[in-house]
């Protein structure tokens, strides 16, 4: 009987040990962290992948006491794939009921450096934000009068409208219920002002160069390089050939005004008349030709001082450097 006794005493204090342990981890990872991570729930991943996921991510405290908590409430078949925000603040049980219902409060939204505001539209497009045209629109036609960092140049880039090459590429979270084109616009300007014109500003005045210079001549060079190795070293010769008073000969502006990304570049787009041509016309272009990264404004603002006056893109892919028009000519017969 004392056997008896002793054994129930002890598989008693093993469970309430466990019950302790599982309530313990169903909780929070880090109540105070409220910073969004985005997480994707790939087609046909199992729960064991799933909660190791999470756990990576610092979002849950135990993958078993995930998956013990999704099988006992019979969800393990039922987690929907799709791209979710969460946070290390969330519980297990909100985090389950996300993953549940297939509705996330907010989602992730990434604006790859080099986009444009039409590429940027259509991605809103893509993920349900808005309809076909209408950031762009907001882009042309919004009021922007408390940016005063934006240029005041007339029918600036018609593409874009003025905000062109002003959009910061990031990661934003969004959340689609209360989704405008507007809050949108004002929040991708408010983080540029913020990273470029607030952070940047004594760099900026130490270049000698406008905020309006540096943002075009960033966007080429954002087309231009294909590294990051690359952007400073093309910042330098392309600012040499502007203050040179030469041609800049960056193909990706007549890509730009002809709406062109991938397409073969003709004889005729080459002859393009627009100031945009910065094949035909010296100088910069009247604005960005795409929101540029904070590594190509940072390589604009400190270009990399060299001998070379030209520059290549091989069949390769690499980039081919040369001091004179006869090597130039060269790296053209041999690399094209």
């Amino acid at each position: 009987m004392k056997r008896l006794i002793y054994l129930l005493l002890a598989g008693g204090a093993v469970l309430l040990t466990l019950n302790v342990w599982y309530r313990g981890a169903l909780r929070p990872a880090d109540t105070a962290d409220l910073s969004r991570i985005p997480f994707a729930v790939e087609a046909g991943a199992s729960l064991t992948t799933v909660s190791e996921e999470l756990e990576a991510k610092g979002l849950i405290r135990s993958p078993r006491a995930f998956r013990f908590y999704v099988k006992r409430r019979g969800l393990d078949r039922s987690l929907q794939a799709g791209q979710f925000v969460l946070w290390p603040a969330m519980s297990v049980a909100e985090i389950v009921d996300t993953l549940h219902s297939g509705e996330s409060q907010e989602v992730s939204l990434t604006i790859p450096e080099g986009f444009t505001v039409i590429d940027i539209d259509a991605l809103l497009v893509r993920r349900g934000l808005s309809g076909t045209g209408e950031f762009l629109r907001c882009a042309q036609e919004c009021d922007l009068t408390e940016f005063d960092f934006l240029p005041n140049i007339g029918g600036l880039a018609s593409r874009g409208g003025r905000v062109e090459g002003y959009l910061f590429p990031d990661t934003y979270f969004v959340a689609p219920a209360e989704f405008t084109s507007q809050a949108f616009l004002n929040r991708l300007l408010a983080t540029f002002e913020e990273r470029v014109v607030s952070n940047g500003a004594d760099d900026i005045r130490k270049s000698g160069r406008t905020l309006h210079e540096i943002v075009t001549m960033a966007s080429l060079v954002e087309a231009e390089a294909g590294s990051d190795d690359e952007r400073a070293l093309i910042a330098g010769i392309l600012w040499k050939r502007f203050d040179d008073g030469r041609g800049l000969g960056v193909d990706a502006t007549v890509r730009y005004i002809l709406d062109k990304p991938t397409d073969a570049i003709t004889t005729a787009d080459l002859n393009t008349d627009d100031p945009y041509n910065t094949r035909k016309f010296r100088g910069l272009p009247p604005g960005p030709i795409a929101n540029p990264g904070l590594k190509s404004i940072q390589a604009t603002v400190n270009p990399e001082a060299s001998s070379y006056w030209y520059y290549l893109h091989g069949a390769d892919g690499k980039i081919r450097y040369a001091e004179t028009n006869e090597q130039h000519n060269l790296n053209r017969m041999k690399y094209l």
